[in-house]
């Protein structure tokens, strides 16, 4: 259920890009005046994860996930039906509240079900994601067919739209599209999230998130000596990552046109190659993650950024080049993020608010470094500022990484040793204390022998006085009486002789012997 909502969670953002052209139509704006709608999604969606994270702390899971899921629904429904820019904006600024909830809820009921044992399911959610963010497109222009084209729609046709019924348009705030297609692209995305919330308040209905709350609070907490410094500098790797991702794939078609030469045609061939090999990795990574650790995925990740960045600096007009360490970026940025994710839970445990952090870290590069790398490319023009961006953004993740490998590892091995040498301790102590236990009852037994080598003494002394006496009245006595008036002293008498001095002793290991086998 989360891979589903996720799918949807793909959908919902991408359907935006290629209907955008069509929005504009429907609000009577061109483009350009209507690319702020962007801004506030991004800025409704940084909300989101803020709220996101205080409400899944106290919150059921699949309550949370549900209710987000139906906003989003709403969301979809009425924005083909805005006909206002200022409302459209508004619309996206809550869509963006709604995915952003369920992007950080979805990451953390990860954690809390499967834990530091999750990075497959992480892998599998994210190329949920993916997976929605390429089947968007399609079906917008394949599966309901072609909405109104680009090129049909230039900025000299919203003139005459604007100069007509510019009254009506600002009095009716919602109405019917006129492209019943851009209708249709939104209603079966919203009711395919409609559906997996229902599903997902069944699931609350059943209190089975209880059950799993119930299971992640047995669970050991763990808490890294350092902390707040890895979620930090969490925050900045995050940040540098998906800024880098999102810019070079939103710059790397104009990049090739402009600079590279290339053809329209090959540039967005050269793009979708990006996204195709970034979607294709994510999908194998699923099977990587049962089999590599968190910490290898992001090393082997950050060694193909670096590597494939680095020949696109040094090649950047070579096409041959430049298609292959496209493919080979973006399969490395592909599992980045997930790996990142579960390698931090596996040395101190995340919560709602510490995965809010960053994923706003996320977020912020997000909108940051894309906005900064355009205006940068518009002072120099000459220079592939978004290919050196790209290297830049590797280098850093690549020196973020171990230093947030040591942080986590370096506490957990002093503890390991502390643990361990407390563990010799105790089991030094459990010997001694054994050692102890063993002489105080050798001594008891030997205390208990002496004991009973005194018995048998003042015994066999007893016999001896009582046969001395038998024998000297056996004088006065016939023999006959004797042995019948002392049947059992005169048994004895005839087994122990009077030199009994060496008798006793040779009974005694006997008797030892028999004490101990008893």
């Amino acid at each position: 259920m989360l891979c589903a909502s996720f799918l949807g969670l793909g959908l919902s953002v991408a359907i935006v890009g290629p209907t955008f052209q069509d929005l504009a139509t429907n609000v009577n704006r061109n483009i350009s005046s209507l690319s702020f709608i962007f801004v506030g999604r991004a800025l409704g969606y940084l909300n989101g994860s803020v709220i996101g994270g205080f409400l899944v702390d106290v919150m059921n899971y699949f309550l949370l996930l549900g209710i987000s899921m139906l906003a989003t629904t709403v969301g979809l429904y009425l924005v083909p039906f805005c006909k206002t820019a200022i409302l459209l904006t508004v619309m996206m600024a809550i869509f963006g509240v709604s995915i952003g909830i369920l992007d950080t809820g979805g990451n953390v009921l990860i954690l809390a079900i499967w834990g530091d044992k999750g990075a497959p399911h992480m892998q599998a959610l994210h190329f949920s994601f993916a997976l929605g963010a390429f089947l968007a497109p399609l079906l917008a222009k394949l599966a309901l067919g072609p909405t109104a084209s680009a090129e049909n729609h230039t900025e000299s046709d919203f003139h005459p739209a604007l100069n007509r019924s510019s009254d009506a348009d600002s009095e009716a705030l919602f109405g019917v599209p006129n492209d019943k297609n851009l209708l249709w692209a939104y209603a079966v995305i919203g009711s395919y999230m409609f559906l997996v919330s229902i599903i997902f308040f069944g699931l609350f209905l059943k209190n089975s998130s209880k059950q799993e709350k119930a299971r992640a609070s047995a669970e050991t907490f763990r808490r890294a000596k350092y902390h707040n410094a890895l979620l930090c500098l969490l925050f900045l790797f995050f940040f540098f990552y998906v800024g880098a991702e999102v810019t070079y794939g939103s710059y790397v078609f104009s990049f090739a046109t402009t600079h590279a030469g290339m053809k329209e045609s090959e540039a967005a061939g050269l793009n979708s190659i990006f996204w195709g090999t970034f979607a294709a990795c994510r999908g194998l990574a699923i099977f990587f993650a049962t089999c590599l650790q968190p910490g290898t995925m992001i090393v082997l990740s950050n060694i193909g950024s670096l590597t494939s960045s680095l020949f696109l600096v040094l090649f950047d007009k070579n096409p041959i080049c430049l298609w292959i360490a496209t493919s080979v970026y973006g399969a490395s940025m592909a599992t980045t993020f997930p790996s990142g994710v579960s390698w931090i839970e596996q040395y101190t445990t995340i919560h709602g608010k510490s995965a809010a952090f960053f994923v706003i870290g996320a977020s912020l590069g997000e909108m940051a470094i894309p906005a900064v790398i355009g205006i940068l490319q518009g002072k120099y023009p000459d220079l592939p500022v978004v290919l050196y961006t790209s290297l830049g953004a590797s280098i850093a993740t690549g020196i973020l990484f171990p230093v947030l490998y040591k942080l986590a590892t370096s506490p957990l091995d002093r503890q390991r040793k502390e643990d361990r040498k407390s563990e010799d301790q105790k089991a030094l102590l459990s010997s001694s204390r054994l050692n102890e236990y063993e002489e105080e009852n050798e001594e008891e037994d030997a205390e208990k022998w002496n004991e009973m080598d005194f018995e048998m003494i003042e015994t066999n002394d007893t016999v001896r006085h009582s046969i001395i006496e038998t024998s000297r009245s056996s004088l006065t006595e016939p023999t006959a009486e004797v042995y019948n008036q002392y049947p059992s002293n005169a048994l004895v008498f005839e087994s122990s002789p009077f030199n009994t001095g060496s008798s006793h002793v040779k009974h005694l290991p006997e008797t030892r012997t028999k004490g101990t086998n008893i």
